[in-house]
């Protein structure tokens, strides 16, 4: 699994969506570029391939990063990957 996360504008808490395959994650990474880098205040719907269920709407222009990371399944080093990690 491949996770697609955002951190929005003014906002401590991150988004994020899974998708299935490296290259899905890709092109959902590519749309979530596009509509940063849109002048018009462009709407990004995005769902989720774990809980089809899931969906997120935000605007474009309230994005303020993204990252793109393979979800694993051994034993992680006790810090979770995202943008608010610190290091040691």
């Amino acid at each position: 699994m491949y996770i697609i996360e955002l951190i929005l504008k003014n906002t401590p808490m991150p988004l994020s969506v899974q998708r299935k395959s490296a290259e899905e994650a890709d092109t959902v990474y590519q749309q979530i570029l596009t509509a940063m880098r849109s002048e018009s205040n462009q709407l990004l719907e995005l769902t989720c391939d774990r809980q089809p269920d899931k969906r997120v709407s935000v605007f474009g222009n309230q994005i303020a990063a993204v990252q793109v990371y393979q979800k694993s399944g051994t034993a992680s080093s006790g810090r979770p990957p995202g943008f608010f990690a610190v290091g040691e």
